[in-house]
């Protein structure tokens, strides 16, 4: 969830029709944490590797899970878990008629009823990045050689990485993780993501 993310998108040229259309969603309802465009081109191009599924946690209006769809290959179901109902509601709505998304209410626990997923985008949940968010259980929700993505971070400037001061956990969890090879990736001077693939077993 970024802040002003809905904003960002003033002036962008070049938005897939679906990503236009959750983004006039998001703009109806007031809704100003979508994904920045920066996230977005990310999950497309991260979407076109999936061959079965994708799941995403924290659909907002949908505008990150329209960048998704926008990149998947046809035969690929998109799976996202949204907690507020109205919103789950509205988001469902820019996709009606769109039988490979599924939009669901409740925890983001709730992704885990349709895994293992080829690419898992963790952005409603599961991060560990607040407290009481538990971890998401990659090597139960990711196929092997499948793809977690999880973003809003500040890109690192050392190494450990920090969050206000101490040591961020979260961040060093994901580039640690024993089943998963990651990097952190810098989308733009402000904005980094955590993309991990999990090991070939």
């Amino acid at each position: 969830m970024t802040q002003d993310g809905t904003d960002a998108y003033t002036g962008a040229d070049g938005l897939p029709p679906l990503v236009r259309h959750a983004l006039a969603a998001a703009r109806a309802h007031g809704f100003p944490f979508s994904c920045r465009p920066e996230q977005g081109r990310l999950l497309r191009v991260l979407a076109g590797g999936a061959r079965l599924r994708i799941g995403e946690t924290g659909t907002g209006l949908g505008v990150g899970l329209a960048w998704l769809a926008s990149g998947a290959a046809p035969g690929v179901g998109l799976v996202s878990v949204e907690r507020e109902p109205e919103r789950a509601r509205r988001a469902a709505e820019v996709f009606a008629g769109r039988r490979e998304v599924a939009v669901l209410t409740g925890d983001w626990r709730r992704i885990e009823e349709h895994g293992p997923f080829d690419l898992l985008v963790l952005d409603g949940g599961g991060q560990g990045k607040a407290p009481g968010d538990a971890l998401a259980d990659v090597e139960r929700l990711l196929t092997p050689g499948g793809t977690v993505v999880v973003d809003d971070f500040t890109p690192a400037a050392g190494w450990p990485p920090l969050h206000e001061g101490r040591v961020d956990r979260a961040r060093l969890h994901w580039l640690e993780h024993p089943a998963l090879r990651t990097v952190e990736l810098r989308l733009a001077a402000d904005l980094s993501a955590v993309v991990g693939t999990r090991v070939l077993v």
